[in-house]
């Protein structure tokens, strides 16, 4: 039975007594209420834990055998100011205490499992309560900004662009029935050679203790090769896991976005929700769930921390891809951006200062600089209001805004912890690998035939950048699309025309670190949300790169396939 409310909001769910595991003569007042823990020791101030900031609790017998008393613990992430610095960032809190209710060692373990039962519970219900405003596009652009009204489709609203948290059925009921938290499987993908060489340390130095107070069971992978987790995931048994979680760059999600839709099942495939972890050099995935999430710019140690965290929490939302062809048929699954000119040419030429970090790109982009390209080419988009808004469920028709991934139905999980054995993806007996499959795409022509009528086309024809971006930063460090938002259907299309001068691109980059830089006005720059683009280059060599990663030059085309995978956000 419910107890009274505390401070005539919360409700008090339990209320005890307890010692804490560092002292057998102090004794705190502990209560759980329907949104925090209060400790409380007799004549000091009570200590507030709240819920939105625990991922875990567990119950244990202590490791004397003659301890009668069992133990709980809580694991909190809550947010606290920098030292000798401005902002906050997330820091670990356990509390744990001491279990002694009866002389009966099992009576002891059961009270401790009952209130790490009812911690789990009360924390999986805890959802980000920030609200954040519908882009308005009219700041930057003549198109109108999407109506909240082309939000919805059959009373679901898009939480990734209003951020109104939705939970799944098993939530709803959460009121009146105990939730069941189960150990979720994960497969956890490790490039050691991404950015510094660093991600199996940063692994086993901040990740895997975070998993295990959350509960969950992990299957841990360290790539061996180029394109290692893009033949595993074609061929592996995805039902061993609940999600798959990459620790790495941008790279390393390609292929595993890529491997999925090269399978038969791909429509099942894709919606496997996916969790990224900073681990590489440009990190820009990772950075724009930070930012989704309201939390300030990160980097490093503190950006994995952040991440690490909203991955605990297991929420998923709809991720948008854009399908890329090039001219020779070949088709790509992109989460993130299609760069041609100055963007590619410092992400490839940089790679050589790859062991740096991400100074790399602050490196190439000075080198570039000194030696500033101009390409001649043709440039064609469909503006994102010439189609309405799509529902969501074009591609993901099961996933109405936010669920909880540690409250979605069990499956089957067959031997969690054994591994498809990726060296023998060509087995004899097996047909090749289809390609990538995927859904039609319905607003684009053949690339040897003209784009549609209602296309706009550039009239420019000598470019220093096109850029498509589809998630708000392009690497850890630029906001290139602040207006961007999970799930929004866009893409957001900036080019830079011929005649910039060094500085005035210089000051472009360095006002994309704080994601100002449309505010400057520049008559060199244009920006819009589109739905579609074709890119044509007419100089012979150059670069062209999709998610950071070089493909074949020359004509390439690109649309967005709304909500078409699943990305865990917290």
């Amino acid at each position: 039975m419910a107890l009274p409310l505390s401070n005539g909001t919360a409700q008090v769910l339990l209320c005890g007594e307890f010692t804490l595991s560092t002292s057998t003569k102090d004794r705190y007042s502990v209560r759980l209420t329907s949104t925090e823990l209060q400790v409380q020791k007799t004549g000091q101030t009570r200590l507030l834990l709240q819920l939105l900031d625990c991922i875990g609790c567990r119950a244990f017998k202590g490791e004397d055998s003659s301890d009668a008393g069992a133990y709980f613990s809580a694991y909190f992430y809550p947010f606290k100011k920098r030292w000798m610095s401005s902002g906050a960032v997330r820091q670990r809190v356990v509390q744990t205490f001491r279990v002694e209710v009866s002389q009966d060692p099992l009576e002891n373990l059961k009270e401790a499992e009952k209130w790490a039962q009812a911690i789990r519970d009360s924390s999986i219900q805890q959802l980000p309560k920030q609200e954040v405003a519908i882009p308005d596009w009219d700041q930057y652009t003549t198109l109108p900004c999407l109506k909240e009204e082309e939000l919805q489709q059959d009373g679901d609203v898009y939480p990734s662009v209003l951020r109104i948290p939705q939970i799944n059925q098993s939530l709803r009921r959460a009121s009146t029935e105990s939730i069941t938290l189960r150990a979720w499987p994960l497969l956890v993908l490790v490039n050691p050679h991404s950015g510094t060489g660093h991600a199996p340390q940063l692994f086993h130095s901040h990740v895997q203790d975070m998993l295990t107070e959350a509960g969950a069971q992990y299957t841990l992978l360290v790539t061996e090769r180029q394109n290692h987790a893009h033949e595993l995931l074609r061929e592996a048994d995805l039902s061993q896991w609940d999600a798959l979680v990459i620790l790495s760059g941008d790279g390393l999600l390609f292929e595993v976005v890529n491997g999925l839709m090269e399978r038969a099942d791909w429509e099942d495939a894709v919606r496997k929700p996916l969790g990224i972890l900073p681990g590489g050099s440009g990190n820009a995935v990772a950075a724009s769930v930070n930012h989704y999430s309201g939390s300030q710019a990160l980097s490093s140690e503190e950006l994995l921390l952040s991440c690490t965290f909203l991955l605990c929490k297991g929420l998923v939302s709809p991720l948008d891809l854009a399908s890329v062809t090039t001219a020779s048929g070949q088709r790509h699954f992109s989460f993130l951006s299609v760069a041609w000119g100055f963007v590619s040419d410092v992400d490839i030429e940089s790679e050589k200062y790859r062991r740096v970090g991400a100074a790399r790109f602050t490196v190439g982009t000075l080198m570039r600089l000194a030696s500033l390209r101009v390409y001649r080419g043709r440039l064609a988009y469909l503006p994102a209001q010439e189609l309405p808004a799509p529902g969501l469920a074009e591609g993901c028709p099961d996933l109405p805004g936010r669920a909880s991934l540690r409250c979605l139905p069990s499956e089957s999980h067959s031997a969690p912890h054994t591994l498809y054995n990726s060296s023998n993806s060509n087995n004899s007996g097996k047909a090749p690998s289809p390609g990538v499959q995927g859904p039609a795409d319905t607003l684009l022509a053949p690339l040897d035939q003209p784009v549609p009528a209602h296309w706009t086309v550039v009239k420019e024809e000598r470019f220093v950048l096109v850029l498509a971006v589809y998630q708000s930063h392009l690497s850890q460090d630029l906001l290139a699309a602040p207006k961007a938002t999970l799930g929004d259907g866009l893409l957001h299309l900036f080019y830079v025309r011929a005649g910039i001068s060094r500085a005035a691109l210089l000051r472009l980059f360095l006002a994309m670190e704080k994601g100002t830089h449309l505010e400057l006005r520049c008559p060199h720059l244009s920006y819009m949300p589109v739905r579609a683009f074709r890119l044509e280059p007419c100089t012979p060599k150059g670069v062209i790169t999709v998610d950071g990663e070089a493909v074949e030059y020359g004509p390439i085309q690109a649309q967005v396939h709304r909500g078409l995978g699943r990305l865990i956000t917290g």
